[in-house]
């Protein structure tokens, strides 16, 4: 029974993994995010898109109800939670992003991750060994470990008015494969009791 339980997780996970050029991580951005924590009634969403055979990042984002300005919005990597760390996604801010607002709505267009201006001097020079693509893969692999974080910085709370972790939503066909397993491991082992 073991062994069939594992063949069939070994298959969903395969069958997943095969279809993962597209992985999208998600956050709400509190003021209690924050390290130390900022009391603020601002609040938001941020949805970033990561295809890895485009190599390409795509960011959403809203939020309102800051108390000051916007200035600069980003993702940092790559620590625990709670910790704080440098900046990964670009030297200043994304693309686009509205500055000078307290409430606001952004879309960028594809960041390109095979360039050096997508990401940081420090970050690719620390946590991507010196390269472009080193950096690519750090990135990624921060956001699947969940030590990656979306700030957006105001001119009322310079480190960050709000932030929050990001994490992967989990794939819709990623349930569906699943419950599919373990509907025929269950099977299987209801076959098997009733032989003996």
């Amino acid at each position: 029974m073991r062994r069939l339980i594992s063949t069939l997780s070994l298959i969903a996970c395969f069958a997943v993994a095969g279809q993962a050029a597209i992985i999208q991580f998600e956050t709400l951005l509190l003021g209690a995010n924050e390290n130390p924590p900022v009391v603020t009634p601002g609040s938001g969403y941020a949805l970033v898109t990561f295809d890895t055979t485009a190599h390409t990042l795509q960011v959403e984002a809203n939020f309102t109800g800051l108390v000051g300005t916007t200035t600069v919005a980003h993702i940092h990597c790559c620590t625990d939670p709670a910790n704080n760390v440098g900046v990964a996604t670009y030297p200043g801010t994304f693309i686009g992003f509205p500055a000078g607002v307290t409430s606001g709505v952004y879309s960028s267009a594809p960041i390109d991750l095979t360039l050096a201006g997508s990401f940081t001097a420090s970050f690719t020079s620390n946590f991507g060994g010196g390269t472009v693509a080193g950096a690519e893969a750090a990135l990624l692999q921060g956001l699947m470990d969940g030590q990656a974080y979306f700030n957006i910085h105001s001119s009322f709370a310079p480190g960050g008015e709000i932030r929050g972790t990001l994490a992967q939503v989990p794939e819709p066909g990623t349930f569906s494969l699943a419950g599919l397993a373990l509907a025929v491991a269950a099977a299987g082992y209801r076959r098997r009791r009733r032989a003996t």
